[in-house]
């Protein structure tokens, strides 16, 4: 039998060496379209050198930094992010688990009654006999091929997606408040320059009414400016409802309910600063991005998976023991313990399940694989929206503040006018008003500018260190 056994074993390691596609493929990070030139991109410095992980303190508002903060410590989203890698770590320790031996112990005592017939009708006394036995099995399987291990690393990829999908999160979470932050603040100073529109606009409608008292305007000039300063409450009592709005979502990324945290008028939102943006991008940006790394271990514990069910096909060794004792006295039991050992082969001859676990994890790694390059996709897209917003925007605002400069100074010149009687004070207020329309658009456009910077870090990975996805992981 001995014989047997190790020719056995002999033709299965031949037919292992002979077909070595049950070790599964070899990981091959997946091919995804490159790029080497960027929109609005001039070479300079890599970006890489630039960002830092904590890159919203650019902004120099002690206000924003304290609410990153309150987020990091109390966002629900982070928490089911590191729930997600606590799961995936206790998968690890269960994988693990499956390449030790199993050990099993039963014990029972049994109490039987019986009476025997001395004469027909009549009986001895009952007797009571008292039994007493232990079990106990032991089962190890020996990962000879490799297939417990794989499912190890398998988990270990699983747990490094899961800890880049922190990341990931912790970059969103970081960029959602910055950017609701800053539209609170844009809201703030677009109600106050619509305040100053509804004066601009009473004193004009009281200029009307008076030249209508007088005679020197129809009605209809009257009503037009009533409407348009029914329009601007309209448009404030909006931008209330959108502040409101915005202070419930942010209250709900720190942990807050919502309606229960507000947010307090800080100041102007010119004044905040716009950091330096990095006039080049890093090479290595998709070792960088967290969402990348995390599609890209998954694409790994795909194939460690395809491998784990390839290996399954193969025979199976395990040692088996077994021992127990029967006894009628407790004391005596263990006196007459017998063990045994044995090897054991298990061949799986015909399973059509294997066959078509291998099937349904080679399907997975393609899906997986597809989804790495989207992910690659994506990230493109976000980097050159936002490098091609930011640089047209900056582009913009310089057009508008040279628009502002002209502005001012016609502001100046017509109220220069009106205290020699060359212009009347609807001209003022006019001039005002187209003042004030240029100031509320540079305004919107600071704002743009301060989100597609936000954005644009966010895209280059906000400052996460570079990482390499590798075969070989150790925990």
């Amino acid at each position: 039998m001995n014989a047997c056994r190790t020719l056995f074993v002999g033709m299965s390691l031949g037919l292992l060496s002979a077909c070595s596609s049950f070790f599964g493929p070899e990981y091959t990070t997946p091919q995804a379209p490159s790029k080497s030139t960027w929109s609005a991109n001039p070479t300079g410095i890599a970006a890489a050198n630039a960002i830092q992980p904590d890159w919203w303190r650019g902004f120099q508002d002690p206000y924003l930094n304290s609410l990153i903060r309150q987020a990091v410590a109390q966002g629900i989203d982070l928490r089911i992010l590191a729930g997600r890698i606590a799961e995936a770590r206790a998968a690890v320790g269960q994988a693990q688990a499956t390449r030790l031996p199993t050990v099993n112990a039963t014990t029972q005592a049994s109490v039987t009654r019986s009476r025997v017939e001395i004469l027909p009708g009549e009986f001895a006394d009952p007797t009571t006999t008292h039994q007493y036995s232990a079990r106990g099995a032991l089962n190890w399987e020996i990962d000879i091929w490799g297939k417990l291990r794989k499912g190890v690393e398998a988990q270990q990829a699983a747990v490094r997606a899961s800890q880049a999908d922190w990341r990931a999160g912790y970059l969103t979470l970081a960029s959602d408040v910055a950017s609701i932050y800053f539209l609170i603040r844009q809201l703030d100073e677009q109600r106050g320059q619509q305040q100053k529109f509804l004066v601009n606009n009473q004193q004009i409608l009281a200029i009307y009414e008076r030249q209508y008292r007088d005679g020197l305007v129809a009605r209809t000039a009257v009503l037009q400016q009533r409407a348009e300063g029914s329009d601007m409450r309209q448009l404030l009592l909006e931008f209330e409802r959108q502040r409101q709005v915005a202070e419930n979502q942010l209250a709900t990324l720190l942990g807050t309910p919502a309606g229960e945290f507000k947010v307090p008028v800080v100041g102007q939102l010119e004044r905040v600063r716009v950091p330096h943006v990095p006039a080049g991008l890093p090479a290595d940006m998709l070792s960088r991005r967290p969402d990348i790394i995390a599609a890209e271990y998954r694409v790994l514990q795909a194939y460690d998976l395809i491998g784990q069910a390839r290996l399954a096909r193969l025979p199976s060794f395990s040692l088996t023991a077994n021992g127990g004792a029967v006894s009628s006295v407790l004391s005596s039991l263990l006196k007459g313990f017998t063990f045994g050992l044995a090897p054991a082969i298990n061949v799986p001859i015909f399973d059509a399940s294997l066959k078509a676990n291998v099937n349904v994890n080679e399907a997975r790694a393609k899906i997986a694989a597809q989804q790495y390059r989207r992910t690659v996709i994506t990230a493109y897209e976000e980097v050159e929206n936002a490098l091609v917003s930011l640089a047209f925007r900056k582009r913009q605002m310089q057009a508008l503040k040279d628009q502002l400069k002209d502005l001012r100074t016609v502001n100046e010149q017509v109220r220069a006018q009106l205290k020699i009687g060359l212009v009347s004070q609807l001209q003022v207020f006019e001039s005002q008003r187209r003042l004030l329309s240029a100031e509320l658009l540079a305004l919107t456009l600071h704002q743009q500018i301060l989100s597609d910077t936000i954005t644009l870090y966010k895209a280059l990975g906000g400052g996460w260190p570079s990482e390499i996805v590798s075969k070989t992981l150790q925990e």
